[in-house]
């Protein structure tokens, strides 16, 4: 009797557990996750707004090299103005790709080399980054320096600064995440860095250098170093979820691009034709990656090259939310556009 209560009570045990953790199931993932494909891209973008985005803007560049653009949702959600295929948008953490290339173009050039090191570059900061004389640019490039990201610390999000110094300044005396080159740990600091020193070398602003020798080349046109280098009305509003403001023109020190300048830019980064050599792409190939994703408040960026169907996807949606499912769904958005076109 007694072991018939207690197989019982495990079994009721095992159900309460069952309905506990059923709580906990991310539905809304599920759900998005399970739904039958649709048979169209178009199709697929129209759901943009189930998945809790206000606008979407997808571009791809597939293996005609046929350019096509799908949006649904707005561009601005206040005046109901749809979502623009043209629209400049807030590329975030992509920008990285352009900072990484440029290096390399200066390494190339003999203007850097990777394995100085932060101490050689930046002996003004001496004492204040642990670990300076054995942080490499190399390290740096590919986020094995262990300085600590400047947006990790406390509630950087809710109060941003205005520019790089004030950046910088939240690291400084700071202990490192880890010793050189010993783990990899994404670190914006990096790239803070790296972007004042190509300033420091070529004797001009990295936007700049990064148009001249990036952009023109590969007649990209539609790409700019920031906010206050455009007219408002070009740019695709970007929200957060949970607060009214719109957030388009805080200046947030980030590069814009159209859907189609950065899918450009990712199709020349991948077949080489952003190099000017093959040793530059050798650099290139020994210190970076050839796609990448952004995010910050109001923006959210997927810039992808697969090469088994030779197309170029670039995903834009202006709505985020850092505590939700917002970035998990904005995968899924873009994992089943790709799944239609691989059929």
């Amino acid at each position: 009797m007694t072991e018939i209560k207690s197989k019982q009570t495990i079994k009721i045990l095992l159900l309460i557990g069952t309905i506990i953790s059923l709580y906990f199931v991310p539905w809304t993932i599920l759900k998005a996750w399970i739904m039958p494909l649709p048979n169209s891209v178009q199709k697929q973008v129209n759901k943009a707004t189930d998945y809790g985005f206000d606008g979407i803007i997808i571009y791809v560049d597939n293996i005609d090299h046929k350019q096509e653009f799908f949006t649904s949702g707005y561009k601005n959600r206040e005046d109901k103005i749809p979502s623009d295929p043209n629209s400049l948008f807030k590329i975030a953490s992509v920008s990285k790709l352009y900072t990484a290339l440029a290096i390399t173009k200066l390494v190339r050039n003999g203007s850097l080399s990777l394995d100085k090191t932060l101490a050689d570059y930046f002996p003004e900061l001496i004492g204040r980054i642990e670990n300076m004389d054995e942080i490499t640019l190399r390290m740096m490039v590919k986020h094995r320096s262990g300085i600590p990201n400047y947006t990790d610390t406390k509630k950087y999000w809710v109060h941003p600064k205005q520019n790089d110094k004030e950046r910088l300044e939240l690291i400084l005396d700071l202990p490192a995440k880890f010793e050189p080159d010993e783990s990899f740990e994404y670190s914006n600091t990096n790239y803070l860095l790296l972007s004042e020193l190509i300033e420091k070398v070529s004797g001009i602003k990295k936007f700049q250098y990064i148009k001249k020798n990036i952009l023109e080349p590969l007649n990209l046109n539609n790409t700019y170093g920031s906010i206050k280098e455009v007219e408002p009305e070009d740019v695709m509003s970007g929200y957060y979820v949970g607060y009214d403001k719109d957030l388009k023109m805080d200046d947030n020190g980030v590069m814009l691009a159209t859907a189609e300048d950065l899918g450009k830019f990712i199709r020349a980064l991948n077949d080489g034709t952003t190099f000017k050599d093959k040793k530059e792409q050798e650099i290139y190939n020994s210190i970076y990656k050839y796609e990448h994703t952004g995010l910050i408040p109001g923006y959210q960026t997927i810039a992808k090259y697969h090469k088994d169907i030779d197309a170029v996807i670039i995903q834009f949606t202006n709505t985020v939310d850092f505590d939700g499912y917002n970035w998990s769904l904005s995968e899924i958005m873009y994992s089943r556009i790709l799944r239609i076109l691989r059929k």
